[in-house]
């Protein structure tokens, strides 16, 4: 094994193995070793004779500030929210439109929403289920497999990717895959342990162990919304008490592991019982037995749940089973102070495990029992169709990840639900739009495959019903001002009786209505219930930098913002807000309308 603190002798001895021809397998998210992809590339840069194809997914960035107000808001802040993560230089070669001919990127799912006016990279997307992403990676051939690692007593855990890298070593061991392995190490990642997770030095052809190692990239949570709030106490009363929970990526998993630990501390059921929604779930209890989670992405909700004792129905000793993980700091902290023999209850697995029921089929369907597969999604049409990862134009915003995956689990295993989460509206362009809609031009998950649907305003159980039935449950839980249009548009189809009326109760879907019943239970529903980077300023200008980003594309926007400087009263720490920002007692249009949006949002 050649071991060397220099990543550029790594690359010299990867170069001359391969003979420049070189199809780098590079895992999704934080698994990415920084310091020797950079090396790589460059040298494919300054060597135009050597080939260099990159199959990988969810290239991490840290964000561009490429407004006044984004740089004002984020540079002083940056290390602290996102850590000191290096830039990857091939993203910035496909930002700046200067990738060389040599060197080719693929990825199967993106940072959402970062790429989406890059024409290289929404052109080299390949789209492709979780699952089947290790096939596409295997069927070109990749030659060399690098991945950012935790090494303890002479072994290697691949850490926070087990996701596709544990079925690429288990073909390279059986000789069905020819691979230089090459790792870099990094003393921040923690060591995790699973099936096939740990690696003796023997398995590994090259080491990078780096005298600076680089600070992990850190996803700040972002606060929880009244809405938010709304959907995980919804979907608290879904989960059974002895099931399986399995929570997507985002701030889904805060919304719903907070409303579970309220629900097990008995806080929840309060707030239920206020609720201005017909809910045919009953709200549920404490959790006598726990619940057993097997989850592509372990995220923070989960982790917390596991850490409180909510999660806690082992399965051969395992509380956990997950495939990879991307979060902040003080997760990875914890996953590394914890006592060792906690932290082996949470195996990381490879998703040919987490995401199917494929191989050990038996075992899998007697674990996974009552299980609720959660996940986010941008929109829903009238008739159950799910989009989840594309515009209407067909760019790209993330990909299909494992969602559709989980989908399919839900209907193959008894007993076991999907659970589509999504707020009821957006704004987009300054309007404000429904993200319940007549039809989708872009499905992730087809409509014969529609199952339960949350919004702010309640659920809808879908699984079953009839085309008139289906668009019934979607208008009841759809915001109020687009319930008369979509069901116009529904008759007009002919897929709603022509006398069919929305009945009276659900025609209050407001969010007055939302801030009417969570409001006073606010002491329970904090905006981050798992805490924060953000200082206590910027907790303050987060709610109005959204409000100037929703109102500031229109005129009419621009104009209530300027109105509410001038008439609203003002914020608390309007003075301390501004004089973060660098405005102080600046008058420019851009102050006068962030003094209008922390007015409007003032409580």
């Amino acid at each position: 094994m050649l071991r060397e603190q220099n990543a550029d002798a790594i690359v010299s001895a990867i170069v001359e193995r391969t003979g420049g021809d070189i199809r780098l397998a590079l895992p999704l998210g934080l698994g990415k070793p920084v310091t020797l992809v950079n090396a790589l590339v460059q040298k494919a840069c300054d060597d135009r004779d050597i080939r260099l194809t990159i199959f990988t997914a969810l290239t991490l960035e840290r964000p561009e500030l490429d407004s006044d107000v984004r740089r004002r808001f984020l540079e002083p802040a940056m290390d602290r929210l996102f850590g000191a993560y290096p830039e990857l230089r091939y993203a910035r070669l496909l930002r700046d439109g200067a990738l060389p001919p040599n060197i080719k990127v693929n990825e199967f799912f993106l940072m959402a929403g970062r790429w989406l006016d890059v024409k290289t990279v929404q052109q080299s997307y390949i789209s492709a289920n979780y699952t089947h992403a290790r096939d596409v990676l295997v069927a070109q051939r990749p030659n060399v497999v690098m991945q950012l690692v935790a090494e303890q007593d002479d072994r290697f855990s691949l850490s926070s990717n087990t996701d596709i890298s544990t079925d690429l070593f288990r073909l390279r061991k059986r000789g069905d895959l020819d691979a230089i392995v090459v790792f870099e190490t990094n003393p921040q990642m923690p060591f995790m342990d699973g099936d096939d997770a740990i690696l003796r030095s023997e398995d590994v052809d090259m080491v990078l162990e780096p005298t600076e190692p680089f600070e992990l990239f850190s996803a700040p949570r972002r606060p929880l919304s009244e809405a938010d709030h709304a959907m995980g106490l919804h979907i608290s009363r879904l989960v059974p008490d002895g099931g399986t929970l399995q929570i997507g990526i985002g701030a889904l998993g805060d919304t719903v592991a907070h409303a579970l630990l309220l629900r097990d501390r008995g806080d929840a059921g309060p707030v239920q019982r206020d609720c201005p929604f017909p809910i045919s779930a009953a709200p549920m209890g404490k959790f006598d037995t726990g619940l057993y989670a097997v989850t592509e992405m372990l995220v923070n909700g989960v982790l917390a749940l596991f850490e409180q004792g909510v999660i806690r129905r082992e399965i051969d000793g395992i509380a956990i089973h997950a495939g990879f993980f991307v979060e902040t700091r003080d997760f990875y902290a914890r996953l590394r102070d914890m006592d060792s023999s906690q932290r082996a209850k949470i195996a990381m697995m490879p998703v040919s495990f987490t995401n199917a029921l494929y191989g050990d089929e038996a075992e899998k369907r007697a674990a996974r029992i009552g299980a609720r597969f959660i996940n986010g999604a941008m929109q829903v049409s009238a008739l159950g169709d799910v989009m989840s990862d594309s515009l209407d134009d067909g760019k790209v915003v993330s990909g299909v990840g494992g969602q559709f995956n989980f989908v399919e689990q839900a209907f193959a295993l008894e007993g076991a639900r999907a659970i589509i989460a999504l707020s009821a509206t957006r704004m987009s362009g300054g309007k404000l739009q429904s993200n319940i809609r007549w039809s989708l031009p872009e499905t992730t998950v087809p409509r014969h495959m529609r199952d339960i649907v949350v919004t702010e305003y309640g659920i809808a159980d879908l699984r079953g019903l009839s085309d008139a039935d289906v668009i019934a449950a979607l208008l009841q839980i759809t915001d109020s001002r687009f319930q008369d249009d979509l069901m116009a548009q529904a008759k007009t189809a002919g897929k709603l009786p022509d006398d069919y009326k929305i009945a009276p109760q659900y025609c209050r879907n407001l969010p007055e209505t939302i801030s009417g019943w969570l409001r006073p239970h606010r002491a329970v529903l904090p905006d981050f219930p798992f805490g924060s980077d953000f200082d206590d300023i910027e907790r303050v200008l987060l709610p109005a930098l959204a409000e100037l980003k929703n109102l500031s594309p229109t005129v009419a926007g621009k104009m209530r913002l300027l109105a509410s400087s001038v008439t609203g009263a003002p914020h608390p720490q309007e003075k301390a807000a501004m004089a973060r920002m660098g405005y102080d007692d600046e008058n420019s249009l851009t102050a006068r309308a962030l003094r209008g949006a922390l007015r409007r949002v003032a409580d």
